[in-house]
């Protein structure tokens, strides 16, 4: 990564708050999410029983599982699971002005979600992957009202 890079993946790394297993609970659509990883995995089954058992995971890991291992996930997720996680470091950043300073904090550099395990939302471990949660949050970031 160069110097004008941020990399991050473990929630209790220097920059964890971005992850979405970091613990910042927030409100949306009525309910509380405890962290934006439940809130995600959920919405693959909004409006169906599987919803509310990943919404009340005692881990953001367990919602993950769980978001995962039930089926079937709704039929137009693929093409909406981009805008759901918008709203979901929407609610998470906008509820929370020290994440949204943090946030600005970052500057201009690149987010990279750093992993292996993931090459959509993440760079894949090697730089291949799509870095999709790091897009977002520099979106974020960009249409953050200046401090």
């Amino acid at each position: 990564m160069t110097q004008d890079s941020i990399t991050f993946y473990r929630e209790r790394d220097d920059y964890g708050f971005l992850s979405n297993f970091a613990p910042f609970p927030f409100e949306l659509d009525n309910r509380a999410w405890s962290t934006s990883e439940h809130y995600f995995q959920a919405q693959k089954f909004a409006g169906l029983q599987h919803e509310e058992t990943i919404r009340l995971a005692k881990s953001p890991k367990e919602a993950a599982t769980m978001g995962r291992c039930f089926s079937p996930i709704r039929t137009d997720w693929e093409a909406e699971k981009d805008d759901i996680m918008r709203t979901a470091l929407k609610a998470k950043f906008g509820q929370h002005p020290k994440l949204q300073r943090l946030l600005r904090q970052t500057g201009n550099a690149l987010l990279v979600e750093h992993t292996k395990n993931d090459g959509y939302w993440g760079d894949g471990g090697d730089g291949s992957g799509k870095n999709m949660l790091g897009h977002l949050l520099m979106e974020l970031r960009h249409d953050l009202k200046p401090i």
